[in-house]
């Protein structure tokens, strides 16, 4: 009798969990009324808000306002880091310079699917993104070794990449969006993961070609089980971005952003709970003068102890000193040093001054933070839209990545907030000028002037102030420069589960 009561008890629970879930109301919208989600009411499809996902690789940098520039003597005499107050928009940033066996996974791949053994076209592709070694020798010094072993020994595997131009650090950027995307979508079993074999040449997954649906994806197994629908209510085994799954595009930082993770300044203005309502002083400390500092002074004090006659980076202590002394070496390292050397600032963030120096994204002009956005200030914008063919419809190039165009002048010339699709040289002569500087001529700077932040291995204490800039031609290498990623924040500025905006308890009664 207790099992037959138990078993029309149970029949009964599962009946109105079943009642509850067929008759679960379907979000509405504000603005309508119409219902989301709900084939017979138009189909339009909402996912649930969700947090953006931490990149592989990256820490999360809260934004805010700092004085950008030199602050310190400018001994250099370059006049051309002007301190001025900037507000930087949150980001996410690599924790530490990209390292060799990070590079070395990424010509895996393009000899994976370019094989250069293929077609002369191949072997252009993957020589152009080979670094360049030769940027170890010197006239006058014995570094044959770092030539011929230095990127390849596994030795030196977690050691920053160098000898990689610009234009080759960007590219890097690109490949890593793609291969990250196209792992999360693999690991949630929405498309088919790849074999050795299973992309070839302009057939490979780019993130862009897939949302346009110009890459056919094979769905994977649990592609159908994921709960996406289209608007009619069928399953559907395509991600859109609005679903939430895939990442924005790791790209390289601007400066500002650089600059402001350098710093690490959050460890000045300590929130008082991490609770929502809660917040730190809204204090702007002193300017530091080095990354790991917390006081005028550069030293680092800990409830253990303090750093004091630490060496806290990997640079030159002066003419003739890379290293120190035997059996008491200062920095550790007699070139380049691991990539997780030494202490990471108050965001995280390893070896923002010293090792190597870092590409950023921005074209270098002297003046330009006379002249740059108070937010998110950055030179080097090149707006493009998307290439149609003549039949209307989007392609690809050999290397399966979506065709580009620059936006033209003439498209440009209406619109209120910019007149030209190519603006690295706004503002070089003039509020409206079209002048150029004259590279080769009057100086050495031109349109193709890349900047580069933080000192290096070879470097004086002097470039190890992350208000120092420098820079070098996009297609140039050193052995003193890597780089490291960054990627856009989406959604709330100060992090994951916290809401934007102030929001209280009792509010004003409506009249």
């Amino acid at each position: 009798m207790q099992v037959k009561n138990f078993l029309i008890l149970l029949s009964s629970t599962v009946l109105l969990s079943s009642c509850s879930l067929f008759n679960k109301k379907k979000e509405k919208s504000d603005v309508t009324g119409w219902n989301y989600d709900d084939k017979n009411m138009g189909g339009y499809q909402v996912a649930k808000s969700r947090d953006q996902a931490t990149g592989p690789g990256l820490v999360f940098v809260q934004g805010g306002t700092f004085t950008m520039g030199q602050t310190e003597e400018d001994v250099m005499g370059d006049w051309n880091n002007i301190p001025r107050r900037v507000t930087v928009p949150s980001f996410y940033i690599d924790r530490t310079e990209v390292a060799n066996v990070h590079y070395r996974e990424y010509l895996h791949w393009l000899h994976r699917v370019f094989d250069p053994e293929a077609d002369e076209n191949n072997k252009r592709i993957i020589d152009a993104a080979l670094p360049d070694t030769l940027v170890w020798r010197s006239e006058l010094s014995y570094n044959e070794p770092l030539v011929e072993y230095y990127f390849r020994h596994p030795g030196f595997n977690e050691y920053p990449v160098v000898g990689v131009s610009w234009r080759q650090a960007y590219d890097f950027c690109l490949w890593r969006s793609d291969r990250v995307n196209e792992g999360i979508l693999m690991n949630k079993g929405l498309v088919a993961k790849q074999g050795i074999q299973g992309q070839q040449q302009e057939n490979n997954f780019t993130t862009k070609s897939y949302l346009l649906g110009l890459y056919q994806a094979q769905p994977g197994k649990d592609a159908k089980k994921a709960g996406l629908k289209t608007p009619q209510g069928t399953p559907r085994t395509t991600v859109s971005m609005e679903d939430g799954y895939l990442l924005p595009d790791y790209r390289l930082p601007f400066e500002a952003e650089w600059e402001y993770a350098a710093y690490g300044l959050i460890n000045n203005n300590p929130r008082p709970s991490v609770k929502e309502g809660k917040r730190g002083e809204e204090l702007i400390s002193q300017k530091q003068v080095y990354p790991w500092s917390q006081n005028v002074n550069g030293l680092r004090e800990t409830k253990h102890g303090s750093w004091h006659g630490q060496f806290l980076a990997n640079f030159k202590r002066g003419s003739g000193d890379n290293a120190g002394v035997a059996g008491g070496l200062n920095d550790r390292a007699i070139y380049t040093a691991p990539v997780k050397s030494f202490y990471p600032n108050g965001f995280g963030v390893y070896n923002m001054a010293g090792n190597v120096s870092e590409w950023v994204a921005d074209v270098y002009r002297p003046l330009t933070m006379l002249d740059a956005d108070d937010v998110s200030p950055f030179r080097g914008n090149k707006f493009m839209k998307l290439y149609k063919n003549e039949s209307g419809e989007a392609e690809v190039d050999s290397t399966g990545r979506v065709k580009m165009v620059q936006v033209t002048d003439e498209e440009s010339r209406s619109r209120r907030n910019y007149q030209r699709g190519n603006v690295i040289n706004f503002l070089d002569g003039d509020s409206l000028s079209t002048a150029s500087y004259g590279y080769g001529q009057t100086t050495l700077v031109s349109d193709k002037s890349r900047v580069f932040k933080g000192g290096s291995w070879n470097d004086r204490a002097y470039w190890l102030s992350p208000g120092t800039r420098r820079y070098m031609e996009e297609d140039q290498a050193s052995s003193t420069v890597g780089f490291r990623c960054a990627m856009d924040r989406m959604g709330s500025p100060e992090g994951n589960k916290r809401k934007t905006g102030n929001f209280f308890k009792t509010r004003r009664q409506a009249r």
